[in-house]
């Protein structure tokens, strides 16, 4: 008998279990029905479509005895995807029933005013302000939510509303942030994901016995007015490009204009005769996330940049560094790098899914793609319509689009404002200040910005969206190590023709930078690398900016 946790194929529960490791817990992997009969404790974590959940649940024969062991009455913890099979359907899979255990539908966010999926650190309200028995939560407290579809919260549905713990608001939708209500507890955040407040949420349940954590009556449904604003903050994120030097190690680097080697050493220059030529080394991959992550990091993103030997699944040092960072990080992490159809040296094939799914399961929440994403767009244009096959539509439809980000590689071209007649007219823009009577389109490259491909980056955002990308990492290669700031324009025409998140990349140099472009251009959020290495910037002085600037308050 004792804890138990329930996977139904996510693939990224390693972020829990490492949650769990390290607050002391030992636990089993429920592998089949019998296993229900045994728990005194069940969590059910994970993310990705509704429909897959379910069926995956069925096709293991779990479903029934899931249900069966949260009507027993014993200590029931759903995130996330675990949280939304307790409704009985989702808009996402018209047709698949819920466990049908609060009878209410989840319906997908309203992305006509506001980016989808909602991700990132957002605010939770208590519907009743009075009520004792938090389960763990704190008020005024930020937790990491990464979804498209909630349950909307709604006084009038008597049935629904008995089970409401917490809201959160995003744009105008009031939802359902947690669920409480005798043995049951569920959170649409992800605890595991949420640095200290979430694992001290984990605790507290953990640390209850069984029958504490059942046997709450049912609350009366409390009426409550909306806030008059969501408390979604921008994210801060560091990324480190790893890749393997000379000597066969793995170290952080930061290219000038993607050059990630030293300059040859000279007599006016500062590069050290014994390093010069060699892989610019800015510290150990998973030292520098430990630290990012004390320093306040809202996500780390690990880029493997380097050539794979044999192929992704062969490149064993990456994947230990994911599975090591992992362990003490708890923030989202995101790997890049190699997520893509391969064939191994013995002419085994690996699908991207595959790769992505080694990652997840090493503890990666999200998957970079890069030059694929440009392949699998021009396939789209070229054919109308994509063919299920990419793979941002494979690892969408397994993880989520939640799991799919897009890095974009783009480079201004000039053009004669006054002659241009091309097919990106529409997305000119003109130069002002120092750059006044110029103009440009931006187009997209692959190779890591060696190669240039006949496509605009509008192009690129908008068909990796349609074909599931959940979120787009802009980098700009004319800003790339610069220390300008960021590039306003180019973040400013992909945000407002894409509907997903938008994550600012390239040229930042200052606290101020990352204050102004998120009032410049309604990015979500930003991103830099070679500063934070340097501590040129320290992330704790971009966060004390922001909270001065108001646009956080964690």
């Amino acid at each position: 008998m004792g804890l138990y946790l329930l996977d139904y194929g996510a693939g990224n529960v390693r972020s829990l279990a490492n949650s769990l490791k390290k607050l002391g817990y030992e636990f089993q992997w429920i592998s089949s029905p019998d296993d229900f009969a045994k728990a005194t404790k069940l969590i059910f974590p994970g993310v990705g479509a509704f429909k897959r959940a379910i069926e995956h649940l069925q096709s293991r024969g779990l479903f029934e005895p899931l249900k069966q062991y949260i009507l027993s009455g014993r200590p029931y913890f759903g995130i996330c995807i675990g949280l939304q099979v307790l409704f009985s359907s989702s808009s996402e899979n018209p047709g698949v029933e819920g466990l049908g255990i609060i009878p209410s539908p989840i319906q997908r966010f309203d992305s006509s005013s506001k980016s989808v999926p909602h991700m990132g650190w957002n605010l939770v309200d208590f519907l009743d302000p009075e009520e004792k028995s938090k389960e763990g939560m704190e008020e005024k407290a930020h937790y990491y939510f990464v979804h498209s579809y909630r349950a909307l919260y709604n006084s009038a549905n008597i049935a629904a509303a008995q089970w409401v713990h917490t809201t959160a608001q995003y744009g105008q939708e009031i939802f359902i942030a947690s669920v409480h209500k005798g043995n049951v507890f569920g959170t649409q955040f992800h605890p595991e994901k949420s640095g200290e407040v979430g694992l001290r949420l984990l605790n507290a349940w953990l640390a209850k016995s069984e029958e504490r954590l059942v046997g709450e009556p049912a609350r009366p449904p409390i009426a409550r007015l909306p806030k008059s604003q969501d408390g979604l903050t921008k994210r801060i994120i560091a990324c480190m490009d790893v890749r393997m030097n000379d000597d066969g190690d793995l170290v952080v680097t930061k290219g000038d204009q993607y050059n990630v080697r030293e300059k040859e050493a000279s007599s006016t220059s500062t590069v050290k005769a014994a390093t010069a030529g060699a892989v610019r080394n800015l510290g150990k991959p998973v030292a520098l996330a430990s630290r990012y992550y004390a320093a306040g990091a809202d996500e780390i993103c690990l880029l493997n940049i380097t050539s794979f030997r044999h192929s992704p699944l062969h490149d064993q040092p990456m994947l230990a560094v994911v599975r090591t960072a992992a362990e003490s990080i708890f923030v989202p992490l995101t790997i890049g790098g190699g997520i893509k159809d391969t064939v191994d040296p013995d002419g085994t094939r690996r699908s991207a899914l595959e790769v992505a799914g080694e990652y997840f399961r090493a503890g990666a929440d999200k998957v970079s793609i890069g030059s694929e994403a440009v392949f699998a767009v021009e396939k789209l244009r070229a054919s109308g319509r994509g063919d299920g096959t990419s793979a941002m539509e494979t690892i969408a439809d397994a993880y989520g689009r939640q799991a799919v980000v897009v890095s974009i590689d783009p480079k201004r071209v000039y053009v004669d404002p006054e002659t241009y007649d091309g097919p990106y007219k529409s997305e000119l823009v003109l130069g002002r200040g120092e750059e006044k009577g110029k103009a440009w389109w931006y187009q997209c490259t692959v190779s890591g910005g060696r190669q240039l491909k006949d496509l605009s980056v509008v192009q690129l955002a908008q068909g990796s969206e349609a074909l599931g990308a959940g979120e787009i990492l802009l980098n700009s290669i004319d800003r790339d190590g610069t220390g300008k700031g960021f590039d306003f324009d180019l973040i400013r025409l992909v945000r407002n023709a894409v509907s997903i998140p938008v994550v600012a990349s390239s040229g930042a140099g200052s606290a101020a930078h990352f204050i102004e472009v998120f009032g410049q251009t309604g990015a979500e959020a930003a991103l830099a690398a070679g500063i934070f290495h340097r501590e040129e910037v320290k992330i704790e002085e971009v966060k004390e900016a922001m909270k001065l600037a108001k646009l956080i308050t964690r």
